[in-house]
């Protein structure tokens, strides 16, 4: 834990109206005057931590924290069988983020995002390049149709017993869509089971990597337990809202965009071939694999992730451009 600065607490923080009756949660540590940065948390729909602050330099970053729409301190939020789904989307979020680059007055950002929040970062850094200064991404994700299968089907070869139990869960031979629909039950008891079983499973995935807090997912409150799943299974049973493959396919955007992708060898969730395969579309991108590292933090991680902090830290900020804002194609994501 030797990476991680002292404990802090927001200088400022607010509910920013992104529309469609959402009210997005924000805050900002570290130093007013510092490198701004922004935490693009995963799930999608797991909300942002607080620990999460102590991996930034407060006397070196602007560090900026929110929770995405439907989850943490978000509202409405998607525990609640009520809340309106349908402006919960990829293309949401980026506008989302965009706006809340506005509101806070800041030029140009680091992004900074694990797992799914590799994706989203990914997706607004080719959005919007102009107003990306640099990217650290962990345990990369781009949401292709083969990784989503590959987390939700293809690595049942290694745990054959519990993935029959998860499918079983959903009631369907498409687990992820099984469990989209159970997720939209009026019926609490129904939701709860559905969460805990999808839960389950992606601790399941992770069990045999070394290091990190066991059962990372199922140690949610269960409120916080219901938007993850309700959001997670929405969005990966529709690709993300991403044309598949569209993320390495314009990797090209990122050109100049300089990156550290650091991803765990034994990743299981999420198999080290993505992110090799970013890196090698994406020629800013420096490709960090740790040999005794998954997808949880390990110290090694930690070391790798605090190193790319500091050497973007010491590149201070650039001007920016504003090139015209490219979408992901004909229609957008």
């Amino acid at each position: 834990m030797s990476n991680l600065y002292p404990p802090i607490e927001p200088y400022d923080h607010g509910m920013l109206d992104v529309g469609d009756g959402n009210l997005v949660y924000w805050e900002t540590c570290g130093s007013p005057d510092g490198k701004p940065v922004v935490v693009v948390h995963g799930g999608p729909g797991s909300g942002c931590s607080t620990g999460i602050r102590r991996r930034f330099d407060p006397a070196r970053w602007r560090v900026v924290l929110f929770d995405q729409r439907g989850c943490g301190r978000s509202t409405p939020h998607a525990s609640d069988p009520a809340t309106d789904m349908s402006t919960n989307t990829t293309e949401h979020l980026l506008s989302d983020l965009e706006r809340l680059r506005e509101h806070l007055g800041i030029e140009r950002w680091l992004t900074y995002g694990g797992s799914w929040g590799s994706t989203l970062s990914l997706a607004y850094a080719q959005r919007y390049p102009h107003r990306v200064s640099e990217i650290v991404a962990v345990g990369i994700t781009t949401a292709r149709r083969s990784e989503i299968d590959w987390l939700y089907r293809g690595v049942a070869r290694f745990f054959p017993e519990q993935w029959e139990e998860f499918r079983a869960g959903a009631g369907d031979e498409n687990v992820v869509d099984g469990y989209a629909r159970l997720m939209e039950s009026a019926d609490f008891e129904v939701r709860s089971k559905a969460a805990n079983d999808w839960c389950t499973w992606e601790d399941t995935v992770l069990s045999l990597e070394p290091g990190g807090k066991p059962n990372p997912f199922r140690d949610r409150p269960l409120k916080a337990m219901l938007a993850l799943v309700r959001i997670c299974s929405r969005y990966y049973g529709k690709g993300a809202f991403l044309p598949d493959g569209a993320l390495l396919r314009d990797a090209g955007r990122l050109a100049g965009i300089p990156g550290v992708l650091i991803h765990g060898r034994l990743d299981l969730s999420c198999p080290v071939d993505t992110a090799w395969e970013l890196a090698h579309a994406w020629p800013d991108a420096e490709l960090v694999v740790l040999d005794d590292s998954g997808h949880k933090n390990t110290d090694t991680k930690r070391e790798a992730i605090a190193a790319a902090l500091a050497k973007f830290a010491r590149r201070g900020r650039s001007r920016t451009f504003d090139p015209p804002v490219r979408p992901f194609g004909p229609s957008g994501p």
